[in-house]
């Protein structure tokens, strides 16, 4: 099943991750993993019960821990490369620097304000993409939901919200940890698709529930669509694009490889 919240806008950029940049978020584990999560030996009675989507094995959880680690290594490597990395990505990401910029700032506030708002009652994810915020995650009743948009809608920059929040209770570890899986699988999916641009999309997996952000074409946003729906235990995708012509895609392609020959 696909979703589409798209809208349509102009103006972009083009770039490629690397293969390791994508391959790297399949390690990638929730803050949680030292304090909850619970390992499945092949030989254990509950292994053969447990789905293939959650079902959670120690060379895996080792690999988790590996990203874990690799993670808390990154400041080390920005600080060695200095402003390399900041060029780079900026250069290759379809949004300004000052849409850059603001996103993050939009980040930062959002996980705050909704964190003190929801408390453990709650567990809100907010990405921010050229200023469009999307909103994932549990909450306790409607009243919180709304609570959270009015809060996230008063912070300084933010454009409009996709308020996708569920009522319901809060997901478990492994909940998350298939959902982390699922976006790095998603991630190399999208690098070894041909003629898209995995750098302009923006993946984000909620409960099995794929969401796809970015500045895309029609036919790369098909093509993301394509991607995830190929990936095992995806329950539905839904498009969050701002689409954008192929036309103003083809600008921005030359001029950024214009700047890069300078």
């Amino acid at each position: 099943m696909t979703e589409d919240l798209s809208v349509h806008k102009t103006n972009v950029a083009g770039g490629r991750f690397e293969r390791i940049a994508a391959l790297l978020s399949l390690a990638w584990a929730p803050p949680r993993l030292r304090k909850t999560a619970q390992i499945a030996s092949p030989s254990s009675p509950s292994y053969a019960r447990t789905s293939p989507c959650t079902r959670i094995t120690r060379p895996l959880a080792a690999v988790l821990l590996c990203g874990a680690v690799l993670a808390s290594l990154q400041g080390c490597v920005e600080m060695a490369v200095g402003t390399a990395v900041v060029g780079t990505l900026s250069a290759t990401d379809r949004r300004t620097f000052g849409a850059q910029t603001e996103d993050k700032a939009i980040l930062i506030k959002g996980e705050t304000r909704a964190s003190n708002l929801v408390g453990d009652a709650g567990h809100v994810n907010v990405t921010s993409f050229n200023r469009k915020v999307l909103l994932t995650g549990e909450v306790r009743d409607e009243a919180m939901k709304a609570a959270v948009e009015r809060e996230i809608g008063a912070i300084e920059g933010v454009l409009s919200i996709v308020n996708d929040l569920d009522v319901a209770g809060v997901s478990s570890f492994t909940s998350r940890s298939n959902d982390s899986l699922i976006t790095g699988k998603i991630k190399a999916g999208l690098v070894d698709a041909k003629d898209i641009y995995a750098n302009s999309i923006k993946v984000v997996t909620e409960r099995g529930v794929v969401y796809l952000m970015g500045r895309v074409t029609a036919r790369e946003g098909q093509v993301a669509a394509d991607v995830a729906r190929g990936v095992s235990c995806v329950q539905k995708v839904v498009k969050v694009f701002e689409y954008i012509s192929d036309e103003d895609l083809k600008q921005m392609t030359k001029g950024q490889e214009e700047q890069s020959r300078k």
